[in-house]
């Protein structure tokens, strides 16, 4: 299954992780049941998975919050990954 991931092209161009890198792996460690595994690879995938079922169940189904809801799922995800890609940064460069 892993021959068929998707390459980084930030990280074949420019030879840096991108935001997302380690996402791919980290779903197939999560299908594969290792859990801990999987966030240790890309912290944010628990999240991503909360987000992804939220907005997908909201298609059928209105919340009164919905919206406020999204923005917040969308706003920590973000905050994980800005924070894991600076700590991903600061320990390749020391």
């Amino acid at each position: 299954m892993e021959e068929f991931l998707l390459p980084c092209l930030n990280k074949e161009i420019f030879g840096l992780d991108c935001y997302g890198c380690g996402g791919q792996r980290s779903f197939l460690l999560l299908l594969k049941g290792e859990f801990s595994a999987a966030f240790h690879m890309f912290p944010a995938i628990y999240t991503l998975l909360i987000l992804l079922f939220f907005v997908l169940i909201n298609l059928f189904y209105k919340f009164k919050y919905d919206y406020t809801i999204k923005i917040g799922l969308v706003l920590v995800n973000a905050a994980i990954l800005v924070i894991n890609y600076i700590v991903k940064m600061y320990f390749l460069i020391t």
